[in-house]
C-alpha cells in the first residue's frame, strides 16, 4: 500500500488528486489483467513445455498458439492480450528509454477490442476512456509525458501482486486502499464514489443478518463498487450476483475495474452507467 501511494505521489505535481486517480488505478488494472493473462496462458501451455511470453508472434506456429489461447482466454477471462502487450514488456521498454505512449494506447484499445462480440463486451467497453495519454497534464511535450508514464509503469512493475497464490486478495485490498486514500484527499466530494469502510461494513452486516445465503445484491448509486464488494465478504455465497448503477462515467469505470480486480467473473456482475432515477436499469430484478 505504501509503495502504491508513493507511485501516486510521483504524479502528484502535475494534476489534482481526482485526475491522477484514474491514471494510477487504470495502470494497476492493466497490470492485473496482464498478469492474469500470463498466468492463465502459461497454465494452458504447460503440456507443450513453453512459456506464453516466449511465443514468437510472427511465425505461423506462434500465431496458431495465440489463436487457440485467445479463444480460451475470451471465454474464461473475458479478454485477451498478446505476449508483446504484457505490462512487463512495455514497462521494460519504458525503462530502456524507448517511447511507449503510442504502444500503450494501442494495447489498452486492444484489450477492449478483444472482447467485441463476446459475452464480456459490456464489462470492458470504454474501461480505459479516462486514460488520456496525450493530456498536457502529464507533461508539456510527448517526451515529458513518456518519461512520467514510464516511471509509473517501472515502479508498478517492481511490485509483486502474488496473483498465483491468491489466498488473500492483496491486489483487491490495495485497490480499495487507494480508492480510500483518494477519497480522503478529495474531502467532501468523495462521498460520490466511496462509502467509508466502517459504514459499508455495518451496512453489509445488516443486509446479510439472518440471511447469509443471499443470491444477489444491488446498489442504485454504486460509486466505485466498494459497498457491493463488502456485502460479498459478509455473505456466504460464492455465486453472489452484483447489480449496480452509477451516473458518473469515470466512477462507473472504477466500479467495473474494482469488480474484475476482486475476481468477480464477468458473468456475475452487471453495472450500468446512467441516472438511476431517470433511467433505472434493473427494474426486473428483485
Amino acid at each position: 500500500e505504501k509503495q502504491l501511494w508513493n507511485i501516486a505521489n510521483a504524479l502528484r505535481g502535475n494534476m489534482s488528486a481526482d485526475e491522477f486517480r484514474d491514471y494510477i488505478l487504470g495502470f494497476i488494472f492493466y497490470k492485473y489483467l496482464s498478469e492474469r493473462m500470463d498466468i492463465y496462458a502459461d497454465e494452458l501451455l504447460k503440456e507443450d513445455g513453453i512459456k506464453f511470453d516466449a511465443i514468437d508472434e510472427n511465425t505461423d506456429e506462434g500465431k496458431e498458439y495465440l489463436e487457440a489461447i485467445q479463444e480460451e482466454a475470451i471465454d474464461h477471462l473475458g479478454y485477451f492480450l498478446k505476449p508483446s502487450e504484457l505490462f512487463h514488456v512495455l514497462a521494460q521498454k519504458g525503462e530502456n528509454g524507448e517511447f511507449i505512449l503510442e504502444a500503450l494506447s494501442e494495447v489498452l484499445n486492444h484489450i477492449e477490442q478483444s472482447t467485441r462480440g463476446a459475452d464480456s463486451a459490456d464489462d470492458f467497453n470504454g474501461l480505459f476512456d479516462e486514460l488520456d495519454l496525450t493530456s498536457n497534464k502529464l507533461g508539456k511535450t510527448p517526451d515529458a509525458r513518456n518519461k512520467l508514464i514510464a516511471k509509473v509503469l517501472e515502479h508498478l512493475d517492481n511490485i509483486d501482486f502474488h496473483l498465483e497464490s491468491s489466498e488473500i486478495d492483496i491486489l483487491g485490498d490495495a485497490y480499495e486502499y487507494l480508492i480510500g486514500m483518494f477519497a480522503s484527499g478529495a474531502g467532501k466530494k468523495a462521498g460520490e464514489f466511496y462509502t467509508p469502510q466502517m459504514v459499508s461494513k455495518l451496512l453489509a452486516k445488516l443486509v446479510t443478518l439472518n440471511n447469509p445465503h443471499i443470491k444477489s445484491v444491488y446498489d442504485p448509486t454504486c460509486g466505485s463498487g466498494s459497498l457491493l464488494l463488502r456485502v460479498a465478504k459478509e455473505a456466504n455465497n460464492p455465486d453472489l450476483k452484483f447489480y449496480g448503477q452509477e451516473q458518473n462515467p469515470s466512477t462507473y469505470n472504477l466500479a467495473r475495474m474494482n469488480m474484475i480486480m476482486h475476481d468477480v467473473h464477468y458473468t456475475k456482475f452487471d453495472i450500468q452507467n446512467d441516472d438511476t432515477l431517470e433511467v433505472p436499469a434493473h427494474l426486473e430484478q428483485r
